[in-house]
């Protein structure tokens, strides 16, 4: 191995994807000389393989639902179904436009990026291309993949992952779905709105279960209403091939036949091999441990992103990733709260929260403490325009500030930023009430359920 010594930079970065990036483009902007590593395109699962192509399917999809129900708003339309190759050429699009734009932020910061597969070979150097690269820190940001069970095997035929789903060739006629967790129920949504018959098996007892039950229950409606089937509180126990394509079989022995079976029980973290452990990095179940300023237990280095057992989103990542670039830089970082994160669940309708949920607000604070409204779209003007259907549920600390919000309905993801100022800045629904909402708007619902919530509603009963 080349000992590439004639330069030690202040950062040497492993991965390129949300996290990796993000603390390459702050800490080039702090002064920091930055190495960054990646084995495939920077932007990593989330620009490549994840959030940004799964949304260009459901707005997709989106557009063929519309084109279906366009007699509804007299307007005639017709739909002669889908074009995949047309389909998968305007989301490459997307991805393409992205990644050249974020290819040329690397390049305008002074990021030094060097392309190929890196491992840790010390506290402070990683491997790469024949060369060693040496740094005074080093970050861990190699994020994750597609997870599977023990026993079943992803053949990329009919057993397939999210990065076989993104990439398939045609609408499949029928398809079970495994998990009815984000990744499970947005693909679900998106083959509904394509033609599929789809089915999704979640072994808890209902769908989105880290979300707010009231939206999960509100989600299964919609879901039913769609035709899009699911079978709840079994666990999978496996599958066999069919003539025509799987036959899944539960705890219970139950069966489910389909054309296809996706696995989308979530991802797991990428770091066999890549000689964490031989650097005495602490790790349990493949995750790298970090405490809540990303450090790991070898002082000079970090981890971020999928890689670290904290929230799985794109956005975590990047601030993750900035908090590291802030930290090593001298600057005051403050822990990031995971209560406060936004989180969207784009199907059809939308999921969205941001801060606990009432089962949990109960759980600290005590039941007698926690106050819980619903706001129903069917009052908000804008969402019967839009004929989405939904609820805005606000959880309080009786007589304190507002500590969840969630939201289920068509474009409920465009109201997340509001409500995380909301939980952030511990407002109180009477603070909130006395702002204006512009009418008719889908956020004016927001600025009703907090009237509401201050024991003045306008648009809805006491």
């Amino acid at each position: 191995m080349a000992n590439d010594a004639s330069t030690v930079f202040d950062l040497v970065i492993l991965g390129g994807g949300s996290g990796g990036y993000a603390a390459a483009l702050r800490g080039a902007q702090l002064g920091l000389d930055v190495a960054l590593i990646e084995k495939g395109k920077v932007g990593g699962t989330c620009l490549h393989n994840g959030c940004i192509p799964t949304k260009a399917l459901l707005h997709a999809g989106e557009i063929a639902d519309q084109a279906r129900e366009a007699d509804q708003f007299g307007v005639k339309a017709t739909f002669e179904g889908i074009d995949m190759e047309a389909v998968h050429k305007y989301k490459d699009d997307v991805i393409s436009g992205l990644y050249k734009g974020l290819q040329g932020l690397i390049a305008s910061r002074k990021v030094h990026y060097i392309e190929g597969e890196g491992r840790l070979s010390s506290p402070t150097s990683v491997d790469v291309n024949g060369q060693r690269i040496q740094g005074r820190h080093v970050l861990l940001a190699t994020g994750s993949v597609p997870k599977s069970l023990p026993g079943l095997e992803i053949d990329g035929n009919r057993v397939i992952s999210s990065d076989h789903a993104l990439k398939l060739d045609r609408v499949p006629k029928s398809a079970i779905v495994l998990g009815g967790g984000v990744i499970g129920v947005e693909f679900a949504s998106a083959w509904k709105s394509f033609g599929t018959d789809v089915t999704i098996i979640e072994g808890l007892k209902h769908l989105v279960p880290v979300e707010d039950e009231n939206s999960s229950k509100l989600l299964e409606r919609a879901f039913r209403k769609r035709g899009i089937k699911f079978n709840l509180g079994t666990f999978f126990q496996g599958v066999e091939y069919t003539q025509d394509g799987v036959r899944v079989t539960l705890a219970d022995g139950k069966t489910f036949e389909a054309e296809l079976l996706l696995v989308a029980i979530g991802r797991g973290p990428v770091s066999q091999g890549l000689g964490y452990e031989e650097a005495g990095v602490a790790m349990d179940r493949g995750y790298v441990l970090v405490d809540e300023y990303m450090r790991t237990n070898v002082e000079t280095i970090s981890a971020v992103g999928d890689l670290a057992p904290t929230l799985q989103l794109a956005h975590v990542g990047f601030a993750e990733g900035i908090l590291v670039a802030e930290r090593l830089a001298g600057l005051k970082t403050v822990p990031i709260d995971y209560d406060g994160v936004p989180k969207v669940t784009y199907c059809h309708p939308e999921v969205a929260s941001v801060g606990i949920t009432e089962a949990k607000a109960k759980e600290l604070y005590g039941a007698d403490k926690v106050v819980a409204l619903k706001y129903n779209l069917a009052g908000n003007g804008k969402s019967k325009i839009l004929k989405t259907a939904g609820e805005i549920k606000l959880v309080q600390v009786k007589d304190g500030a507002v500590v969840g919000v969630h939201m289920v309905g068509d474009r409920m993801g465009e109201q997340v930023g509001e409500a995380q100022l909301i939980y952030n800045w511990e407002a109180l629904p009477a603070e909130v009430a006395q702002l204006i909402h512009a009418h008719p708007t889908q956020n004016e619902a927001m600025g009703e359920a907090h009237l509401a919530l201050a024991g003045k509603p306008l648009h809805s009963h006491d």
